[in-house]
């Protein structure tokens, strides 16, 4: 390796005085190096010298109120990770307790950066939430009063306005204990109890308008409160290992949605209730989603109704398409007999209403040949607009398939010009030379036009395309 390349080796090389001199130089005219030095002296004399720092650097932040532009968020970005990694990599090993508080305070600082940038990237988030996951590793070592983190943790929990303490219960229930949780407890019981809060500089126009987008009661700020009691009390159950708890807070109605009811069902299967978890997952209101189904297969499974488990997999395939239903539904058939409810789904995708939903399938299913006789049997009925299904599909056929290749193109480019689709003109362009390159690998196009006939149709009725017809050359 040569002796210049920039690494640790070659630059300690150098000696410490020049790199010193290297340092101070590079650092001239940029705030954010020179932050990042003045934070290593300071690790360098001590966690309490390095928490000051962090601290001021902390406030001026808390302190700001100017817009950061999109040019800035990057440097934002990378100084709250710096702050950071300073709190839980460098004074947290040192002195947990004052780590905690850093890690706490820089947590409560979220929210008036996220009114301050444009976070659409995720990357503020990003660096919050991964700090926020180091309380888990942080707390049980910070010697912290169970009853004085719950009073702090409740606080947060009530002013959780921009989730920057989601799941800060379950991340500190190790140090909270049961004292702690039952503290926090009371704190819910209590608010429960107290009358319902208003809020002054509430317009009344906009208290309105909540209020008819509110469920049920028609009262937004009363929903609001019940939210976050029900949630409240469902991570302190979920700490607690207490799942019966953990279900009494949603409504008989609650569990009629079928998430709901899958969530719930699955903690009690997690504790070999699978009895009870199939009759909670009785009848509910709408479609089933994939979490509902997976959990009712396996509840069925668990009270030994095999087969009811086999019929609800090939119901769902039928209705669905979804490959996995189809799969965990022939592993438990018999050798022959999965060969033949094979050939039967097989059979039923051909003839499904939704022709992509189909092809889709058989693409997933690595079957090119039911594909290509799907294309082929109902290439009228395919939607151009659909390239995200229909592009893959081309390049998958092409090879042994060509027709069913050139059938996927042409709806493609059909769609981009009878809708007259200028932005897709090009890709339109580009599959009609694919076309004309299968053309010699396709003996009989049956009932479809031939190659040159279909370019004719095409400059029948979109010759003023000029736009399109120029990029063919």
């Amino acid at each position: 390796m040569s002796k210049k390349t920039l690494n640790a080796a070659n630059l300690t090389a150098l000696g410490a005085d020049r790199l010193a001199d290297l340092l101070i130089e590079v650092s001239q005219g940029s705030a954010e190096i020179k932050r990042r030095l003045r934070l290593e002296l300071s690790h360098h004399l001590g966690p309490q010298e390095l928490a000051r720092d962090v601290r001021k650097r902390l406030a001026s932040l808390r302190k700001s109120t100017s817009h950061v532009s999109w040019r800035k968020r990057p440097a934002l970005v990378r100084d709250l990770a710096t702050q950071a990694e300073m709190i839980t990599d460098r004074i947290a090993p040192a002195d947990a307790a004052l780590g905690f508080d850093l890690l706490w305070d820089f947590t409560a600082l979220a929210p008036m950066l996220y009114e301050r940038v444009d976070d659409s990237r995720g990357e503020v988030g990003d660096v919050f939430r991964a700090a926020r996951d180091h309380f888990a590793a942080i707390a049980p070592r910070a010697g912290l009063d169970p009853v004085a983190l719950a009073e702090r943790v409740w606080d947060a929990v009530r002013g959780n306005g921009y989730g920057e303490f989601d799941g800060i219960i379950s991340l500190l229930a190790p140090a909270l204990g049961d004292a702690g949780l039952a503290q926090l407890g009371l704190h819910v019981d209590a608010y429960e109890a107290a009358p319902l809060e208003g809020d002054a500089e509430t317009h009344a126009a906009l208290q309105f308008l909540r209020d008819l987008r509110s469920s049920g009661r028609g009262n937004y700020l009363a929903d609001q409160k019940s939210g976050l009691i029900r949630a409240t009390r469902q991570e302190i159950a979920e700490a607690q290992g207490d799942t019966d708890a953990y279900i009494a807070q949603y409504s008989d109605q609650d569990l009629t949605h079928p998430r709901i009811a899958a969530d719930a069902a699955a903690r009690l299967l997690a504790e070999g209730r699978a009895a009870e978890a199939l009759d909670l997952l009785g009848p509910v209101d709408g479609q089933p989603g994939p979490e509902w189904d997976a959990v009712y297969i396996e509840c069925l499974i668990a009270v030994g109704q095999v087969g009811a488990a086999q019929d609800h997999r090939w119901a769902r395939f039928c209705a669905t398409l979804d490959p996995e239903f189809l799969k965990d539904y022939l592993k438990l058939l018999p050798d022959f007999e999965d060969i033949e409810a094979e050939d039967r789904a097989k059979a039923h995708v051909l003839q499904h209403p939704n022709v992509h939903a189909a092809l889709v399938f058989f693409l997933n299913w690595n079957d090119l040949i039911s594909a290509a006789r799907l294309v082929v049997a109902r290439g009228h009925a395919l939607n151009g607009d659909f390239y995200e299904i229909l592009t893959p599909a081309a390049d998958a056929l092409r090879e042994r398939h060509p027709l069913a290749a050139v059938i996927c193109l042409r709806a493609m480019i059909d769609f981009a010009l009878s809708k007259g689709r200028a932005s897709r003109y090009g890709h339109a362009a580009d599959h009609l030379m694919d076309c004309a390159a299968l053309d010699g690998e396709i003996a009989d196009y049956g009932l479809f036009q031939s190659h040159l006939r279909y370019v004719e149709t095409l400059r029948s009725q979109h010759e003023r395309k000029a736009s399109f017809w120029g990029r063919l050359g």
